[in-house]
């Protein structure tokens, strides 16, 4: 077990933008949300999965909802609490600890804010080693467990309580409710034992956000290349320089859905890249390949500072660096990519591993 401060807080907002594609929410929002808590509460403590019981409850806790909506309704921070005690109260058992169900923006810091104010740990695990667009896209689905029973609550106090035939069916209805709640909701769901939460999950996600997170924010100071170094960190690739020329965005049955294109600049003169996107990117191409789909990450860099760009935060102008990261081995399976592979968000692509297809590049080695 370790304690996270507010610099550690800084460094896994900063490094689970990068992981969350370009989604999960904007890092600052959840960033704030967090820094109070601990201000206010004290330290988080962050345990290793296997320090904990294999009877022990454990509740993930996020944010649900297009991130457009995010910007104008930022939320209060007792929506959270709202939906975790109501869970908590209709299973009739203490929780143990709560995780973030995704790597990415607001989502990798809502079960921060949430332990520093009700004292509890977060285990450095997730669901996605990255951030996905729906509720049943996490490695505990791909392991059988459900995602209800389950609350979503609003800043108004309205509170839902879901229990549902499988988990394709917990994300329709608990999307609908969400667009009838104003577009974005809290949740407390996918209520697991510390022996499911074990053999499920992603581990090492929180410590691996903060790694990256640091990593840019030391480069400056030691004059690195923020962009090389995130790629050292997470064993991405560079798949194209280029500044944004259009994007075409808008929020639809609660996702923020469309396309960016970049025009090359350095050595990627003459390409054009489109970047497709619901919620996180999905699909990077040039016009003559796709270098890059889902699951494998798909992240939008800051030319100068590394930082990452999140699909909301993405303006005509801007100069940047498009890097494909691996994803965990259990999106590679067969059942990983029939829940997230290109193929179910309706792209006729076969899935290569971005490994692969950078190998293979007609630009060449990237």
């Amino acid at each position: 077990m370790r304690t996270l401060d507010v610099q550690a807080i800084e460094d896994i907002a900063l490094g689970a933008a990068v992981l969350g594609t370009g989604g999960g929410g904007d890092p600052y929002v959840g960033k704030l949300m967090a820094i109070q808590a601990i201000e206010e509460f004290g330290p988080i403590k962050l345990l290793e999965p296997n320090e904990v019981p294999d009877d022990a409850l454990i509740v993930p806790t996020a944010m649900m909802g297009a991130p457009t909506v995010l910007v104008e309704k930022v939320p209060n921070g007792e929506e959270v609490i709202g939906a975790f005690h109501s869970l908590e109260s209709y299973l009739k058992q203490p929780v143990y600890a709560t995780i973030p169900i995704e790597a990415g923006g607001v989502n990798s810091m809502i079960p921060l804010a949430l332990a520093a104010r009700l004292g509890i740990p977060v285990v450095d695990t997730d669901g996605m080693g990255r951030a996905f667009p729906e509720l049943q896209m996490v490695t505990f689905h791909l392991h059988g467990i459900s995602a209800t029973p389950m609350v979503l609550c609003d800043e108004k106090g309205n509170n839902i309580m879901l229990n549902t035939v499988d988990n394709v069916w917990t994300e329709r209805l608990a999307r609908n409710a969400t667009v009838v709640m104003g577009g974005s909701v809290m949740l407390a769901i996918y209520p697991m034992t510390g022996s499911q939460l074990k053999q499920s999950g992603i581990h090492g996600i929180v410590t691996l956000t903060e790694k990256i997170g640091r990593a840019i924010r030391e480069s400056k100071s030691q004059r690195l290349d923020p962009v090389q170094t995130v790629l050292q960190v997470t064993g991405g690739f560079e798949l194209f320089r280029g500044k944004v020329t259009d994007v075409a965005r808008k929020t639809v049955g609660g996702f923020a859905r469309g396309e960016s294109k970049l025009e090359g600049i350095d050595g990627y003169k003459g390409e054009t890249m489109t970047l497709n996107f619901q919620n996180e990117h999905l699909i990077a191409r040039t016009e003559a390949e796709v270098l890059a789909t889902t699951p494998d990450l798909i992240a939008v860099l800051d030319v100068e500072t590394g930082r990452p760009i999140t699909t909301e935060g993405l303006r005509y102008g801007a100069r940047a660096v498009v890097i494909g990261i691996p994803c965990n081995p259990q999106w590679r399976t067969d059942k990983g990519l029939a829940t997230v592979g290109p193929r179910y968000f309706g792209y006729d692509l076969d899935y290569i591993p971005v490994e692969e297809r950078v190998r293979n590049s007609k630009g060449g080695q990237r």
